[in-house]
């Protein structure tokens, strides 16, 4: 259990500066305990060890993501990480590069779906204006 309270408290810190303190507060603060077993798992293993490695720095870690997110056709996510890769550093033309290269090797609905997915958040963010 050490070991996991560890990784908890090194990965909330990175959870919140990549995807936002209120998002990531928020979802804590929902929890219930069924639910608050999730979210140690996903602070402790996805922010605390994964991203929590120094190997890759969090601009190459969310274009990664980004184009994973793609291939496995997890919408909601792509929407939450394209919010987490502008806080990243990553600009639009990488963001449109990486769903780019991703429709190539994950095919053209998941590609479709990413791309609309980060349109969307690109406009929220005021990354990109809508067309009127």
């Amino acid at each position: 259990m050490a070991d996991d309270d560890a990784l908890f408290e090194k990965g909330l810190p990175i959870r919140r500066e990549v995807l936002g303190a209120d998002y990531v507060d928020a979802s804590l603060e929902k929890a219930d305990d069924f639910m608050m077993a999730f979210q140690r798992i996903t602070t402790s293993w996805a922010w605390g060890m994964a991203w929590g490695d120094p190997t890759l720095d969090r601009k190459t870690r969310s274009i990664i993501n980004l184009a994973m997110l793609t291939a496995l056709g997890k919408i909601p996510e792509v929407k939450l990480h394209v919010k987490g890769a502008l806080n990243n550093g990553v600009s639009v033309d990488e963001i449109r590069a990486t769903l780019s290269h991703a429709a190539a090797y994950c095919g053209i609905p998941a590609a479709l779906d990413a791309f609309k997915a980060a349109h969307e958040v690109l406009i929220a963010e005021g990354a990109i204006k809508a067309k009127k």
